[in-house]
Formats: structure tokens, C-alpha cells, sequence
């Protein structure tokens, strides 16, 4: 299992679609948790974005789970960043392959 940083870019244009599928978007968040798969997930402090950190079997498998996120069924994602990602120390360096 790889570790994944995904870096989610919204446009000011599409907050109206983020607040209405917002709720979803949490609770899928949350099933991710319960299964293990996202490990930290929040927004940037200046509302332009969101960082999520999951794991997954590849790219592949990443970008299959990422095309289930309510904010990008709803189109309230403008861009997508994701970076394979291996923590040397902290929280998460354990869980590095």
C-alpha cells in the first residue's frame, strides 16, 4: 500500500456546488477513515483548496477512489494534484512501504 498526498483546487465560482454536496463528501471522507484509507483530510485556510493524505494500492486504484468523491461527482473540484508520498519521520512514517 502506498501512501498518496492530494491536493484538491477549488474555483470561488463553484462554492455553491461545494456546499450542497459537502455533507457527502464528509461521510464518504468518513467511510475512507473506517477502512483505513484517508489519514488526514482537511481544507487550506484560505479556502482555495484541500489537502488529503490516503493510501491506496496505486495511482491507479487512487484515481479510481478519487472519481467517487461527492465534490468531484458534483463538479466542485477545478483541479487535482496527487503525488505519491513516502514519510521518513512522524505520524505516518510507519506506514511507508
Amino acid at each position: 500500500m502506498s501512501i498518496f498526498a492530494v491536493e484538491y483546487v477549488y474555483d470561488a465560482e463553484s462554492a455553491h456546488l461545494r456546499d450542497q454536496h459537502r455533507p457527502a463528501h464528509r461521510e464518504w471522507l468518513a467511510a475512507l477513515v473506517e477502512e483505513g484509507r484517508v489519514l488526514a483530510s482537511g481544507p487550506f485556510s484560505d479556502g482555495a483548496g484541500a489537502l488529503l493524505i490516503l493510501t491506496a494500492e496505486d495511482e491507479e486504484d487512487l484515481n479510481s477512489l478519487l472519481k467517487q468523491d461527492p465534490l468531484a461527482v458534483g463538479g466542485g473540484i477545478s483541479g487535482l494534484k496527487t503525488t505519491e508520498w513516502k514519510p521518513v519521520t512522524g505520524a505516518f512514517a510507519h506506514l511507508a512501504s
